[in-house]
């Protein structure tokens, strides 16, 4: 019997992370690879991008529609209630022996209590993270505490899983599986990513991703509003942004950026989801990253491209010499962003080094989840740590 192995991917950033481990266990004649989709994948609003993953050549096992026409707390929380519920007929039709989730959004908060309940072992990529600034920080935790087996990105991610009484035979130090497609992906050149999008690159050119910072009481509208004057005094540079993703307060942040573009139509252009392809080979071609996503902290620093964090959404995360943190207010920002620029700093890039590994992370997971025996567990014991005298 091969072994079945569930994936779940609500977002078009965890797919790109999740491909090639996708592509490895399709891949292996002894493994049988089942695909959920849920989340953003689903929604018209965010492109329906489930597509993106039909056209790479995967069968959808099952989707399961959780998203309501809201992007309030309340409806965030009632989302999350659909989400087990069709997780757990989904779950209960494929029963696959091992399901395999990345991160710590809602959506994938959903899928795993649904799988603790019907006793199907969960693996968990990138625990042991810390986003100080949203509620992803409370979800990745809570999830490691459901899961069965770890992969993590970095070795103080694997000490903090093991802080948090996973047994340490359990949790496995891979690297970032973002950093894969690297090294295995035959990237776009200038040419051909200015007529994929449709849009000219200038002579200078910015990457924007922001989302909201879920744990703030702040207006994300203010937030929003501070980065678009900063990018105001770049007035030579053209700009492509990368929509936000369907958090709480999401969609002010759309409309501002919408609003944004129709003024500068000639150096702007957004898109909710541009594809791993398409995403990497214009970060290759940008002088600088900018927002608060967590891309910028993981991918940009492989490609040597400079990256302005703004605000406090991934405070907690290792971070590269290529990475410079900013407060949420225009000043800030454009100091963040004359300093990205400098010629020192751009110099200083090429030495940089990512501390998140140095990619072939799929095969490695792959190759856990086909050995791994899964006999008996679902049955764990608090590892506590030594004590120190």
């Amino acid at each position: 019997m091969k072994r079945k192995i569930c994936v779940v991917t609500g977002s078009r950033a965890e797919y790109g992370l999740l491909y090639w481990l996708m592509h490895e266990i399709r891949q292996d004649h002894e493994l049988e690879l089942q695909i959920i989709v849920t989340g953003m994948h689903l929604s018209p609003e965010f492109g329906w991008t489930f597509r993106q993953i039909e056209a790479d050549g995967f069968e959808l096992s099952a989707k399961v529609e959780m998203l309501l026409s809201s992007d309030s707390p309340v409806a965030i929380a009632k989302s999350m209630g659909l989400g087990t519920i069709g997780f757990a007929d989904a779950l209960d039709r494929l029963k696959p022996d091992i399901m395999v989730i990345l991160g710590d959004r809602y959506e994938i908060l959903a899928a795993a209590q649904a799988a603790m309940s019907l006793r199907i072992p969960i693996a968990h990529l990138h625990g042991g993270e810390t986003t100080e600034g949203a509620i992803d920080e409370a979800i990745r935790h809570s999830i490691t505490k459901m899961s069965h087996l770890h992969f993590v990105a970095a070795e103080p991610y694997q000490k903090r899983v093991i802080q948090l009484g996973e047994h340490p035979d359990r949790v496995f130090n891979v690297g970032a599986p973002g950093l894969e497609s690297a090294t295995r992906i035959d990237f776009l050149n200038r040419q051909a990513i200015e007529e994929s999008l449709d849009f000219q690159l200038g002579p200078q050119n910015f990457l924007v991703t922001y989302h909201p910072v879920t744990l703030e009481s702040s207006s994300p509208e203010k937030a929003i509003q501070s980065l678009l004057d900063a990018l105001d005094h770049f007035s030579q540079a053209h700009i492509i942004f990368t929509k936000q993703n369907s958090d709480t307060d999401g969609r002010v942040i759309g409309l501002k950026i919408d609003e944004y573009v129709q003024r500068h139509p000639k150096r702007t252009k957004s898109f909710f989801s541009l594809g791993q392809l398409r995403y990497l080979s214009t970060l290759r071609q940008v002088d600088v990253v900018l927002g608060n996503s967590s891309s910028g902290i993981i991918e940009a620093p492989v490609f040597h491209k400079a990256t302005v964090n703004i605000g406090k959404r991934q405070s907690g995360r290792l971070k590269a010499d290529s990475i410079i943190d900013s407060h949420e207010d225009t000043n800030s920002i454009v100091s963040a962003i004359q300093q990205a620029l400098s010629e020192k700093f751009q110099t200083h890039l090429k030495h940089v080094v990512s501390p998140y590994g140095a990619g072939n992370v799929s095969i490695k997971i792959k190759e856990i989840l086909k050995r791994c025996d899964l006999s008996n567990i679902i049955f764990k014991k608090f590892y506590d740590l030594p004590v120190t005298r």
